[in-house]
């Protein structure tokens, strides 16, 4: 991201004193821009970020998942993000944080991202792709996930759209009530923080988990903190901030969540194996699974 971007995200998690915006901008990816990929036929796989935050905080999840075979879309989703530079040197900002503070602010903000994606995969996989490459993509195997309202927003984009085959809520706060029509016995899963283990309260998935009639899981990382699904734990970790309430390592966090999206993504757009979410494991004492 430009310096621009990094000071108005971090001044919007009032990090702006305690971090050199240059230095949070410095940060690098292992993509390249541009870079040819592989001829074949892949499945798509679209990432929708947290609320406030850009598309970058899921950089370390797309990298992942494109090295294993998968295009991935990541979207920023304009006026939602405290930056989002467009191409030009133009940075909007988050006017849609005032917008969204009272009584369905929430649910507006996850219709919106439901229609962003419909509108995305058209214009990827319709008669004319705006992407070069859109020739490579398999329009049959599409999934969504998402962090935080990234998440939520992705069982209303199922409702609304049946090229989405299957969908992951990474500790976003589903939507309610449930979607009237279902998504059709397809496969979802819920992977959340330590604190989102089921309960009563307000936002917790035990009221929609019975709704999922097909595959699902619900598994929640200890040490984890609601940004566990994203870059951060990594960047606190690399910049020196502690976090009491999420002690796992960032670099832990970074791989146990790249592990269960990908065994999930394989296993419902490839028909491969899964293990790794069949319930506990040795090697993964942190994960912990839940049928309430």
């Amino acid at each position: 991201m430009s310096t621009g971007e990094a000071r108005l995200i971090l001044a919007d998690k009032g990090l702006d004193q305690a971090v050199d915006p240059a230095v949070f901008a410095a940060t690098r990816a292992h993509a390249r821009t541009d870079a040819r990929p592989v001829r074949g036929r892949y499945p798509l796989v679209v990432l929708s970020p947290g609320f406030t935050v850009p598309r970058a905080t899921l950089s370390s999840l797309a990298e992942e998942i494109a090295s294993r075979g998968y295009v991935v879309a990541a979207v920023d989703h304009a006026y939602e993000s405290a930056a989002t530079a467009f191409p030009g040197g133009r940075v909007l900002t988050c006017l849609a944080c005032d917008q969204t503070q009272g009584p369905g602010g929430r649910e507006a903000v996850t219709e919106v991202r439901a229609r962003d994606t419909s509108f995305l995969l058209d214009r990827l996989t319709g008669r004319h792709p705006v992407w070069k490459n859109a020739d490579v993509i398999d329009a049959s195997r599409i999934a969504m996930a998402g962090h935080s309202i990234g998440g939520a927003a992705a069982l209303p984009a199922m409702a609304a759209d049946p090229r989405i085959r299957a969908g992951i809520d990474m500790d976003g706060t589903l939507p309610e009530p449930y979607p009237a029509a279902g998504i059709g016995g397809r496969p979802f899963m819920l992977l959340g923080s330590a604190a989102s283990v089921p309960g009563d309260g307000p936002g917790n998935w035990s009221g929609p988990w019975p709704h999922f009639d097909g595959w699902k899981r619900w598994i929640t990382l200890d040490g984890t903190d609601h940004f566990g699904a994203s870059d951060f734990p990594a960047l606190r970790d690399q910049l020196g901030l502690p976090h009491p309430d999420a002690p796992l390592a960032g670099t832990r966090a970074v791989e146990l969540t790249r592990r269960y999206v990908t065994a999930f993504l394989d296993l419902h757009l490839k028909g491969r194996p899964a293990p790794a979410l069949d319930g506990p494991r040795a090697d993964t004492p942190e994960a912990r699974f839940h049928t309430p």
